[in-house]
């Protein structure tokens, strides 16, 4: 056969010379990829990959002296190691072809590869049909053979901080035990983001180019890991060429190349490719060049137009009808064109099949167990699963081989030592594979996925590799095939395959269990659904809580993690009201305990409640005498020291409670930031107690924790988005505003890639507007708040800070005074009638006294008194001189002056330097000391203030002599 045949020929991979016939423009886009990624490379970095298109005129003034802290970005756009830049200077991307079934993708993947190959590391994996449910099967494909080019010690290096989550997912490794935390999926993503950049880096003077054929059968896992790694580049620019090769969506008609037809990861890959090519079928006059190559010259054209027409110019058809035509001898003239169609029919489809039968029993089993065991099909594992021995099974590859069903094996390498197992064999084309798996009787079919389980697991793959046979098996009252689904379950949750985890359960659910068990596999499905699916949650543990067979540890677990999902779904009250129906048949003790903290929690985190003040006497009456003995106790002293900083109560005992929450300073064991037992909000409403009772030290080593926890524990979605947030916060009350602001964008950056509408997009909006006002950035923050929807209809949980208060902030800054009023107004409504009176958290009455000022000067008086009472039993320094620089808007002139001195005071003894600034400011206009304002302009410049223009009402409410 002529090289250029067999180029198109799937058997032989693809020709040695010839190239691929109306294939040129194709090839030529590749080498052109090629040839840019190569200089790129060589190029070496070159210039920032994230420019900031709005670069801050006022850089942080406190750099961060530890480079390493967690002050650095984190997650997929941290820095590349070795000092190298991620994106400048390189010239990857994303290359896509699309075609039909047979059309030529496998041979012109081959051609780019045998150009790749001099230049550059080449990286090759393909989708199976059969394979899709695997986790990270074509991820494992790709990077696998460039991991076992280095020691371990060296892998590890590659695998960072990261190394105990990669490794299993990456098959490196066996999965943690069950007691582990599942792994973020979001978390594994990042790091195999970071793995192939750290591979990109090692590879420079050769860099990769990741081949992927049938991407239309990939894992979900890895084409989300794909579409992540493209996503990470703000310029679109790669350290690697990614080439995808996939058959059109099934709705898309059939020709067309829009990638936007379909949806998901390989149509976001198809967005972001430098180039989408769809392949075209053979004309007429290239399937007469194959005719004649592989025939004769003498082949005539009727015969030649035959053939085209037969195949309709498919490569693959054309190749097999030639291969065909020459094992027969037809002689190619147009006398013999009529032999054709018959000839044809064994291509694909029934007469494949038939062809396959015509081989004999023997092979025809051996190709049914090929179909069932995939990219597993061993000699060894197809010995067992036929029950051949392995001279039989030899003798039948060899005769499906000459009959061009199973491929030749592969050449081994080089470098390969002697005695290196065989490689698992393959069907010639995946239209054959289709054929055969769909020609076995459907109960053989089933009865050799059974066996496939077990040989499987004889030979030590493991649950996970044995539940895709599981879940083609036919439900049978098998407690084995549960077992073994239940722990392939916890090996795909450890690895961070939540949705396959999923398909196991459900299907254990099928077989279904024994009674006693049953409610067992409903809580672990509920489990696995938790962090992705909260509707599912709730359906499943509420059904496992309403059947028997759960002992009282699983009941309290189940009850708790059921209130999360609800909590997650913005249900607050009715998660509060389903742990309290469970604490109060629970015995007293630590789970009735952990139960209450729950309680409390949710009904603390509702935006309104009937009884707030009743809520918070049972909560204070309930932990007055808890010492922190075990972690219930702290956990639910942890509740009302967030409870006690939002009424406002004293400062120290605010401070009191959260060391008594925590031990030696940090979250005590078993309640720490990544703890599944009782979530990360114990230790995040401890660190916001201290935030807002000045002692932002304190909250900063909690918060800091929790970003070194979330990152190395692989938790980068929303619970990193969220450390973040809380990080912004500490700076935001330390008055370093550049700071704030960088971390509260990572936090949304962060928070944007897991969905939209989340509690911690509110959050850290609220906090992000909060903190471009005090820089000054008006036009900013109101970009901020209309992107993300920040204000009324307000979610059903509280916003941190209290998110009217902001929102009218911001309304009196644009200058919408009676908009800001009815904001306002809204606000304190809602907290006084709770008994919620901190001024820091909810700075409502400082803004409305300001407000009303120049309308209602007595009730802004009023107002503005009140909220100094409130402020001396908070006690901190902060909230003192944020209430007397109000109250001094009313004062007379000498007495203004004096509050003003004192308020300036007491904000220079808290940590609060913007609003020592605002304090200086205020002071300076009632003095008319220029000293003083070059003070507060030299304090607003430190702390990243963009400028310091006095209040409307200040201005008109302060008179002074002339100094």
């Amino acid at each position: 056969m002529s090289a250029r045949l067999s180029g198109y020929d799937s058997a032989a991979g693809a020709g040695s010379g010839g190239g691929l016939l109306e294939r040129r423009s194709e090839l030529a886009a590749a080498a052109h990829a090629i040839d840019t990624l190569v200089a790129g490379a060589a190029a070496g970095p070159a210039g920032d990959p994230h420019p900031d298109p709005h670069p801050d005129p006022h850089p942080d003034p406190h750099p961060d002296p530890h480079p390493g802290s967690v002050d650095r970005v984190s997650g997929a756009d941290a820095p590349a190691p070795h000092g190298g830049d991620r994106s400048g200077g390189h010239g990857g991307g994303v290359l896509v072809y699309r075609g039909e079934p047979g059309i030529g993708k496998t041979a012109l993947l081959a051609e780019i590869r045998r150009t790749a190959r001099d230049r550059c590391t080449v990286l090759t994996a393909r989708g199976g049909e059969t394979l899709t449910p695997v986790p990270f099967h074509l991820t494992r494909q790709l990077l696998q053979p460039a991991l076992d080019r280095h020691d371990a010690e060296e892998v590890r290096r590659l695998l960072g901080e990261h190394h105990d989550l990669l490794a299993p997912a990456l098959g490196l490794a066996s999965p943690p035990p069950s007691s582990a935390a599942p792994a973020d999926p979001q978390g594994v993503r990042d790091g195999l983001v970071r793995l192939l950049d750290r591979l990109a880096e090692r590879l420079r003077d050769r860099p990769p180019v990741l081949l992927v054929d049938d991407a239309h059968w990939a894992d979900a896992e890895s084409l989300a890991w794909l579409e992540a790694y493209t996503r990470s580049r703000c310029d679109g620019r790669l350290p690697v060429l990614i080439v995808l090769a996939h058959r059109p969506p099934p709705s898309e008609p059939r020709g067309s190349a829009d990638p936007a037809a379909s949806s998901g990861p390989l149509a976001a890959l198809g967005d972001r490719a430098v180039l989408t090519l769809g392949l075209d079928a053979l004309t007429s006059e290239a399937t007469a060049v194959l005719v004649r190559e592989a025939l004769g010259a003498h082949a005539d054209e009727p015969f030649c137009h035959e053939l085209w027409t037969v195949t309709s110019g498919n490569p693959y058809e054309t190749v097999e009808l030639l291969a065909k035509a020459r094992d027969r001898t037809v002689e190619p003239v147009a006398e013999s064109a009529g032999l054709l169609r018959e000839l044809a029919a064994g291509a694909r489809g029934g007469g494949l099949v038939a062809r396959l039968e015509a081989l004999g029993t023997g092979p025809t089993r051996l190709a049914w167990a090929i179909a069932v065991l995939g990219a597993d099909s061993t000699p060894k594992l197809l010995a067992a699963l036929t029950g051949m021995a392995p001279s039989e099974v030899a003798d039948h590859v060899d005769r499906l081989r000459r009959a061009r069903i199973v491929g030749a094996p592969p050449r081994p390498a080089p470098t390969e030592p002697h005695g290196t197992a065989p490689a698992p064999l393959e069907f010639v084309h995946p239209l054959i594979a289709t054929a055969v798996h769909g020609s076995v009787p459907a109960a053989v079919r089933t009865a050799l996925h059974g066996r496939a389980a077990w040989a499987l697991t004889e030979a030590g793959h493991g649950p996970a590799a044995a539940s895709r046979h599981l879940l083609e098996v036919h439900p049978d009252d098998d407690e084995d095939v549960v077992r073994q689904l239940r722990a392939a379950a916890v090996e795909h949750l450890a690895v961070g395959a939540p949705d396959a985890a999923r398909r196991c359960l459900d299907r254990a659910l099928a077989e279904p269990p024994r009674p006693e068990t049953y409610a067992t596999v409903l809580y672990e499905l509920g489990c696995a659904s938790l962090l992705t699916a909260p509707a599912a949650t709730v359906r499943h543990l509420r059904s496992a809580l309403d059947l028997p067979g759960l002992d009282d540890a699983l009941r309290i677990d189940a009850t708790y993690r059921l209130a999360q999902a609800l909590a997650h779904s913005n249900r607050l009250g009715e998660a509060a009201r389903t742990v309290a129906a469970e604490a109060a048949r629970t015995p007293p003790g630590t789970g009735r305990r952990r139960l209450q903290a729950a309680r409390f929690m949710y009904e603390g985190f509702q935006a309104a409640e009937e009884d707030g003040p009743g809520r918070s006497r049972r909560l204070a009456g309930l932990t007055a005498d808890f010492t922190g003995a075990d972690n219930s106790e702290r956990a639910l002293v942890a509740v009302r020291a967030f409870d006690a900083m939002l009424r406002g109560e004293p400062a120290t005992e605010v401070v009191r409670l959260c060391d008594r929450a925590l031990a030696d300073g940090a979250p005590a064991g078993g309640l720490g930031w990544t703890d599944t037992t009782w979530g990360f909000e114990i230790p995040a409403l401890t660190g916001i107690a201290y935030a807002f009772a000045d002692r932002p030290d304190r909250a900063e080593a909690l918060f800091g924790e929790a970003v070194r926890a979330f990152e190395i524990s692989g938790w980068s979605g929303a619970h990193l988005a969220f450390a973040h947030t809380l990080l912004g916060l500490v700076h935001r009350r330390r008055g370093n505003l550049p700071r704030a602001q960088r971390h509260l964008e990572e936090g949304l950056r962060l928070a944007d890639r897991v969905g939209t509408g989340l509690p911690v997009h509110w959050d850290t909006a609220c906090l992000l507007v909060d903190t471009l006002l005090a820089r000054g950035r008006t036009a900013e923050a109101r970009k901020v708040a209309d992107h993300y929807a920040f204000g009324p209809p307000w979610p059903g949980a509280i916003v941190l800070p209290d998110g009217p208060s902001v929102l009218g902030r911001l309304l009196l800054a644009e200058g919408r005074r009676e908009e800001a009023v009815h904001a306002l107004e809204e606000a304190a409504e809602a907290l006084t009638v709770r008994g919620r009176h901190h001024g820091v958290w909810a700075p409502w009455p400082f803004d409305l006294a300001r407000a009303l000022a120049p309308t209602d000067p007595d009730r802004a008086a009023r107002i503005a008194t009140a909220a100094h009472v409130h402020a001396e039993r908070l006690g901190t320094p902060t909230a003192l001189g944020e209430a007397l620089r109000c109250l001094a808007l009313f004062a007379a002139p000498t007495e203004s002056r004096r509050l003003l001195t004192r308020a300036v005071a007491h904000l220079a003894a808290s940590p609060s330097r913007y609003e020592e600034a605002r304090a200086r400011r205020d002071l300076a206009h009632a003095t008319g000391s220029p000293a003083t304002l070059a003070e507060a302009a030299s304090l607003a410049a430190t702390c990243g203030a963009d400028h310091l223009v006095p209040d409307e009402v200040t201005a008109r409410a302060s008179t002074h002599p002339p100094e």
